[in-house]
């Protein structure tokens, strides 16, 4: 079974497990995280959501609105609504998958404290039209969620560096990874010393038993996606078995996970920075594998495409199609695991259909949330052609598979 997604783990990761990690692993890691997204300042974090968390109060937003993406990961708005704040849902735009940001200024009040610009599944925002956002609505705080787009750039320019800070996730399902884990970046001195003393004030020092726990979970990932194993895994998350363990949502609750205030330990930090020695040969394979989808599958298949765009880091490739259930069900008896990653729209859920920022509609995202799949990109380019080979199998209407049009494609 060629699974969804894979974490690019090697031996050195491995090994790392079996030796004792130095107490200052992550400043180590802070430091080496901020060289690569060329900024002045990391705050390494339990979770990616616990650095919004944080990052909402260091920014001194408090009831406030917080424009956010109607498709993207859930446990955004659950980390603005633990804040004290409210999410405003945004549809995305038709181009791509990220935020319309015509339809963010129409939703700007005075109550609007800041709008979260994710570059999500790798796609850069438009830096252009949020520079243009930023300079009409200057008091609304710019935080660029760039946990599918590590240092992806916008015309050479890079995202993460245009607004007050970026948030990151670090999970094993990431383009690097620190086990679990988060981080926020800044150029802002004074906003980064307040992150810091917002996290000695609540976030509780690392023990022991999550430095083990935290080993035992990394070697337990590597083991499961071996081949014949990850068979296995895959049965038994078909069968539901495993929902209690893989599902990190509960579609009427808004939570925060029990642990989001327990620091990153010493050996995560010590994974991380080896992940970042390997993060540029990870985009320049998953820039490869997303260009040899794109190739061989345009015009031949039932399916729309995403766009190719210079400067995107690929996280997941996204097509859309009409009978996606069909559709993984096909591929899955070819041996090809297809996901469907953000499966939801969040307007939609009832933990917030009732909520007084979701006043918009948002029929593009709940459109995507219904037809999105993404193709395994941690694979070979002789597996990627076998995967768009079956693809042009169970998907033969050729003359429909044409890119969506985006306004900054390559």
């Amino acid at each position: 079974m060629i699974p969804r997604f894979k974490p690019t783990l090697g031996w050195r990761e491995m090994l790392a497990l079996l030796v004792p990690a130095g107490a200052d692993e992550v400043e180590r890691f802070e430091s080496a995280f901020a060289q690569l997204m060329g900024q002045r300042h990391a705050i390494a974090c339990p979770y990616g959501r616990t650095g919004l968390w944080l990052l909402l109060q260091a920014l001194g937003l408090k009831d406030k609105e917080i424009l956010c993406p109607a498709y993207t990961c859930v446990v955004v708005p659950h980390a603005i609504v633990s804040s004290g704040n409210e999410p405003v849902f945004i549809d995305s735009q038709a181009g791509d998958f990220n935020m319309d940001l015509d339809l963010a200024r129409a939703a700007v009040t005075e109550r609007t404290g800041a709008i979260i610009a994710t570059s999500i599944f790798g796609y850069p925002v438009d830096l252009d039209r949020l520079q243009s956002f930023r300079r009409d609505f200057p008091h609304v705080r710019v935080i660029q969620d760039c946990a599918h787009s590590f240092a992806a750039e916008w015309r050479s320019r890079p995202v993460q560096r245009e607004g007050d800070a970026a948030i990151f996730g670090l999970n094993v399902s990431k383009l690097i990874t620190s086990i679990f884990g988060g981080m926020v970046t800044t150029d802002d001195d004074a906003l980064a010393a307040r992150l810091r003393e917002l996290h000695r004030q609540h976030i509780e020092p690392a023990g022991l038993l999550r430095g083990f726990t935290r080993r035992v979970y990394l070697a337990g990932v590597q083991i499961a996606f071996g081949e014949w194993i990850y068979g296995i895994i895959h049965w038994l998350e078909r069968s539901g078995f495993l929902n209690r363990f893989v599902k990190y949502y509960d579609e009427g609750t808004i939570d925060m996970p029990a642990d989001f205030r327990v620091a990153m330990s010493a050996i995560q930090a010590k994974i991380g920075r080896l992940q970042i020695e390997r993060y540029p040969a990870i985009i320049a394979q998953r820039r490869e594998i997303a260009k040899l989808y794109h190739d061989r599958l345009s015009g031949r298949v039932a399916m729309t495409l995403p766009p190719l765009v210079e400067g995107a880091t690929y996280s997941h490739f996204v097509p859309l199609v009409a009978a996606r259930d069909a559709v993984v069900q096909a591929a899955r008896a070819h041996g090809i695991q297809l996901g469907t990653l953000i499966d939801y729209c969040i307007p939609e859920m009832s933990a917030y259909r009732q909520r007084p920022g979701n006043r918009h509609p948002c029929p593009q995202a709940s459109d995507f949330s219904r037809r999105a799949i993404n193709l395994p990109l941690v694979v070979s380019p002789s597996a990627a052609e076998m995967i768009s080979d079956v693809l042009c199998e169970v998907l033969p209407n050729a003359g429909t598979g044409e890119p969506v049009p985006a306004r900054h494609a390559a």
